[in-house]
């Protein structure tokens, strides 16, 4: 849970650290500012990302669903910066399904939280084989961080891609390239 007192003394004290007057007009509400968005932008900490899929629906296919383009937005554990881009989620049914919007509130619980982006693709695919018992699951994120855009190396637009497999898409490289294929589409 957001300590939002200790969150307006650390903006105050960041004020302060960088030369800024925290009482001065335009910057005496900025530590309840931050307090607030930090309280939305780390809104996943305390939330277990797989309940979104506890509800399933039975179903007779086994063909594969794909969710793509689910935009996604977090923040960097090393720099506490915004990464930000889409994720990608398939997965082969094995009788059961989620709600689509359920994949994409996953997502969003596993993105508001400090984060690196190759733990979250990981956390996204093993709650989705867990609840959902699959018979595999891919996952793929890709992303801008702005720790390596605005700063460091100052790249803009360079991308980060991840990938995780788990049951049939890690054994079967035919499932990666139908799971590829269905990006393009």
């Amino acid at each position: 849970m957001v300590d939002k007192d200790k969150i307006r003394e650390a903006a105050r004290l960041m004020l302060e650290g960088i030369g800024e007057d925290p009482d001065r007009e335009g910057l005496s509400e900025t530590p309840e500012r931050i307090a607030r968005m930090y309280e939305e932008i780390f809104s996943g900490m305390d939330v277990d990302g797989r309940e979104e899929l506890s509800r399933v629906f039975q179903v007779d296919t086994d063909e594969m669903v794909l969710e793509k383009d689910i935009t996604f937005y977090s923040m960097c554990e090393h720099h506490m910066l915004p990464f930000f881009g889409k994720v990608h989620v398939a997965y082969v049914p094995d009788g059961r399904v989620a709600g689509l919007s359920k994949l994409a509130r996953t997502v969003e619980i596993y993105a508001r939280r400090l984060q690196l982006q190759e733990r979250m693709t990981g956390q996204i695919a093993d709650a989705v084989m867990e609840f959902l018992a699959p018979r595999g699951v891919m996952v793929v994120a890709e992303a801008e961080h702005t720790c390596m855009t605005m700063r460091g190396v100052k790249k803009p637009g360079s991308k980060t891609v991840t990938i995780a497999t788990r049951g049939v898409f890690a054994e079967d490289s035919r499932m990666q390239e139908q799971f590829f294929r269905m990006l393009q589409m």
